[in-house]
Parts: structure tokens; C-alpha cells; sequence
């Protein structure tokens, strides 16, 4: 993508999509129904594996995706597709933080004999805690990256990133 020429609509619509695939894991998945299926006790609360199941869907076809992205079709997109997958990784690693403290702390009430409820605050405090507020952030930077596209520009670092261009802030 050159400075003169602007993303045509069809770019930008196309660039949407990665942003909203993210939002969407975040918001509906990882906000809405976790909280619903939490929300209903004992009841359903094996439907809860759906979310990681679910996650694990939208970040393998944005990782997959981004990969088959060329950037000689459209740099454009391809930025956009690999500002999606860069905080997908984030968000990988932080679930993948989270599950390694839920097995100790399975692993510490089951061989350890933990109580059940210093496992609850350790997963609670030490995986919980920490994945809702880099959700909550991502939801923040994704939603940024969302209006550039729909306007047709790239976030600073991204140029930096991806195009080389050095950005001069204006006093």
C-alpha cells in the first residue's frame, strides 16, 4: 500500500473481518457466554468447555488465515489480518497461562491436598484475574484496530511493523 493510493471499500470491508473474528471471541464468547453458562449454577455447567472449544475455533481460523493472507493481493489486508494475529498470540498466551495454573491447581488439591478453596484463589487470583483484564484491554486495542480499518488506515506501530515508514509526531 503506497501513501498516495487509499484502500478501496472492498479492502476495508475485507480488513473488518480478522478484528471482528477477535472481538467476537472476546466479547460474545469469552464475556457473554462464560458469564452465562457461569451464571447458571451447577445446572449447565459442563456446557462451559463450549468456550475454550469455541476460542480455540477463532484463533486457529484468524492464525490459519493470516497465513494464507498474500500481500501482494492487497497490503492493505494483510497488514490488518497480521495486527489480528499479533494479538491473538497475546491472548493465546495468556489462555495458555491460564490453563497451566488451573492443571497445578488441580494438580496441588488432587496430590497436595490443597484445600478447595486456597485452589480456588490461586486459579481465581493467579489465572482468572489476569486473562479477564487482558481481555478487557484486548477488547480496548482490538477496537482500534477495528475503526482503522473501517476508516482505511494503519495504527503507527503497524506501519513501523510492517511498511518500514517511520512516523513523525507533529509538536
Amino acid at each position: 500500500m503506497t501513501a498516495a493510493l487509499a484502500p478501496t471499500e472492498t479492502e476495508r470491508s475485507i480488513a473488518r473481518t480478522p478484528h471482528d473474528i477477535f472481538l467476537t471471541n472476546l466479547i460474545a464468547n469469552h464475556i457473554l457466554l462464560f458469564t452465562a453458562i457461569a451464571a447458571t449454577g451447577k445446572s449447565y455447567f459442563e456446557f462451559i468447555v463450549l468456550v475454550p472449544v469455541l476460542s480455540f475455533c477463532f484463533l486457529g481460523y484468524t492464525f490459519w488465515r493470516a497465513s494464507r493472507v498474500k500481500r501482494s493481493d492487497s497490503e492493505f489486508v494483510y497488514i490488518h489480518w497480521q495486527i489480528a494475529r499479533r494479538w491473538s498470540k497475546l491472548f493465546a498466551s495468556v489462555l495458555l497461562i491460564l490453563v497451566s495454573i488451573t492443571v497445578l491447581g488441580f494438580l496441588g488439591y488432587t496430590y497436595l491436598g490443597m484445600m478447595k478453596e486456597a485452589v480456588f484463589a490461586f486459579i481465581g487470583g493467579l489465572g482468572f484475574l489476569p486473562t479477564l483484564l487482558t481481555t478487557l484491554a484486548l477488547i480496548v486495542i482490538e477496537s482500534d484496530s477495528l475503526h482503522h480499518a473501517r476508516v482505511g488506515t494503519l495504527p503507527n506501530w503497524a506501519k513501523r511493523r510492517f511498511l518500514g515508514i517511520e512516523t513523525v509526531t507533529e509538536p
